[in-house]
């Protein structure tokens, strides 16, 4: 639990670094990617890391649209070929070194780094879309500071916990 309490720690303190936020900003994507590289630096649970992994990649997926949106690049069936490409250019190499499919990494059958990625990014992007939705309710007003961070991220943490505990 020592270890999780210090991957906690460091994304709050970097919620105060930020100096302006987007939905779904850069800072996202960077706690996000902060949360991988700590859940595998202190020894956590593959789940936990599939979690963050998850979150990421929805992190990119939408700062991708974001970006292709503003430069005007749309074009026909975009963003079903991010999805994929992101999915497919992280998970690939997982898979073909062993990290997804090895009989010993399993939660209950079901591979630790598919479970995690899955929950991860369901939970990611319903934090994401609850953001938009409760601005939306507050005439396009934020109900407390940095909740378009807070509101993405804290699933994650919340589900990084339980699965620390599961597992």
């Amino acid at each position: 639990m020592k270890h999780a309490k210090k991957s906690v720690i460091f994304i709050i303190l970097g919620l105060f670094l930020v100096s302006s936020v987007f939905a779904v900003c850069p800072f996202c994507t960077f706690a996000v990617g902060a949360g991988i590289g700590l859940t595998q630096f202190f020894g956590i649970d593959d789940t936990i890391t599939g979690l963050w992994v998850g979150g990421f990649i929805v992190s990119l997926v939408i700062a991708t649209y974001k970006y292709m949106e503003k430069k005007n690049l749309q074009f026909y069936g975009y963003k079903p070929i991010i999805i994929i490409s992101y999915y497919l250019i992280i998970l690939a190499p997982l898979y073909l070194t062993n990290l997804i499919g090895h009989d010993l990494n399993k939660w209950h059958g079901i591979d630790k780094i598919i479970l995690g990625v899955s929950l991860g990014s369901l939970s990611f992007f319903l934090g994401a879309i609850s953001y938009e939705y409760l601005k939306k309710k507050n005439n396009n007003k934020a109900y407390f500071p940095f909740q378009k961070v807070v509101m993405p991220i804290a699933p994650l943490i919340i589900l990084s916990v339980v699965f620390y505990i599961l597992t």
